[in-house]
């Protein structure tokens, strides 16, 4: 039997989720977090976590993980208005969170929040990476774009309006060229419905741009293989095949054309179909 010590952390997050959408909307409201991790004194925030390495119980792991919370938020908090819901970045950093109480060491003498933080930020940029974008790129693009978001919002601060591509790449230390390809690749990042109206028509929607499946082309394959299969009869049969389902004649009318009467045009008709048939199965066309 796996303890709990062993056990992927994610799979044991569920029952803190809950509290760490009910901080979530509290932080959102303007409520006060509980200041019981700010109250607490780092000497013994290390004695919990020592133990909690011995022992692995799992009611002290919850209660470390309600009491960093508010660490994890602060986390998620860099992460809004990215196209990513509040609750979903939440509870990303909230695995970050436990990730990191699992596997604090307090041994090696750095305090829990120096350690937790790198582990929750990584968690969120993975997230990014791997889940938000609607057409992913390669991920070095990828993790260019997110690199140049963090400086264009960095500049946008420092200057009081958006930067342009040259003081971006300067920031960054790229090149023009790729700036411009990580804008492109940015676009990815969302989709647009197809169900999107179409600018002033009523009515229109972004799917009336695409065009449909066109039976025309499986015609086209059709009418090449039925001449290729017609220029295999005799001359006088191939005249009576192209009039009766080309032009559409009637077998009289075939008869006055070529000189002979309806009952030999439908007999020399019925052969020449008798023998394209024949010439589709041997090609293994019968279908």
């Amino acid at each position: 039997m796996t303890d709990d010590h062993e056990t992927d952390p994610s799979q044991q997050l569920q029952p803190t989720l809950a509290g760490a959408r009910f901080l979530a909307m509290e932080a959102s409201m303007g409520t006060a977090i509980s200041p019981r991790r700010r109250t607490r004194r780092p000497d013994e925030d290390a004695g919990r976590f020592r133990d909690y390495r011995r022992h692995s119980d799992r009611r002290l792991r919850d209660q470390l993980f309600v009491d960093y919370l508010p660490l994890a938020e602060s986390c998620a908090r860099r992460y809004r208005r990215r196209g990513e819901p509040d609750d979903d970045l939440m509870q990303v950093a909230g695995i970050g969170l436990l990730k990191a109480i699992e596997r604090y060491d307090p041994a090696r003498g750095t305090c829990f929040s120096s350690y937790a933080v790198p582990t929750i930020v990584g968690e969120l940029q993975r997230h990014f990476r791997d889940h938000s974008w609607t057409v992913r790129p390669p991920r070095g693009l990828q993790e260019d774009v997110l690199r140049m978001e963090r400086e264009r919002a960095a500049l946008v601060t420092a200057l009081g309006r958006e930067p342009t591509a040259t003081e971006l790449a300067h920031a960054v230390g790229c090149s023009v060229e790729e700036v411009l390809e990580a804008r492109e690749a940015a676009r990815a990042r969302g989709g647009t419905s197809l169900d999107a109206p179409l600018g002033d028509e009523e009515g229109a929607t972004v799917g009336d741009l695409f065009g449909g499946e066109d039976d025309g082309f499986e015609r086209i394959n059709t009418a090449l293989l039925a001449d290729a299969l017609i220029a295999t009869l005799p001359d006088r049969d191939q005249v009576i095949v192209r009039l009766r389902f080309q032009q559409e004649l009637t077998q009289h009318e075939i008869g006055r054309r070529i000189g002979c009467s309806q009952m030999q045009v439908s007999r020399l008709l019925r052969a020449a179909l008798t023998r394209l048939r024949a010439e589709a199965r041997a090609a293994g066309l019968a279908a």
